[in-house]
């Protein structure tokens, strides 16, 4: 991992950064294709080049968030094509929810397969 995203990390208080570090290992570990990388000035995933996710620390509001790439998109002529973020706060002090992290970003890995393979949704 790259100095700039171990001193993300290791910058934020307890309990964020052991809920920050157990969510990054929970989102590498879907798929080895995952890139983790900082972007935006935050953690950020992508897979196969596409926005995957990120993880954002705002003050005390520790969220998740998902992202679906504009490229995966169709759009009417004219209007301007932009990722769709869909986010979830996380408590630090309670259980991650996993199953549904997991099925986020499962989701979209799939999508993402989809789209390569030239399908359409």
């Amino acid at each position: 991992m790259n100095s700039k995203l171990e001193n993300y990390y290791a910058s934020k208080p307890e309990p964020y950064q052991g809920c920050l570090l157990a969510l990054r290992q929970l989102i590498e570990q879907v798929h080895p294709a995952i890139v983790h990388e900082r972007k935006f000035q935050i953690p950020f995933f992508t897979y196969k080049n596409y926005k995957l996710g990120y993880l954002w620390l705002n003050r005390k509001k520790l969220m998740v968030g998902f992202c679906l790439d504009k490229r995966l998109l169709t759009w009417p002529d004219g209007v301007k094509a932009k990722d769709q973020y869909e986010s979830m706060e996380i408590d630090p002090d309670a259980d991650l929810p996993v199953e549904l992290i997991l099925q986020n970003i499962q989701g979209r890995l799939q999508r993402i397969d989809h789209a390569i393979a030239g399908g359409t949704f």
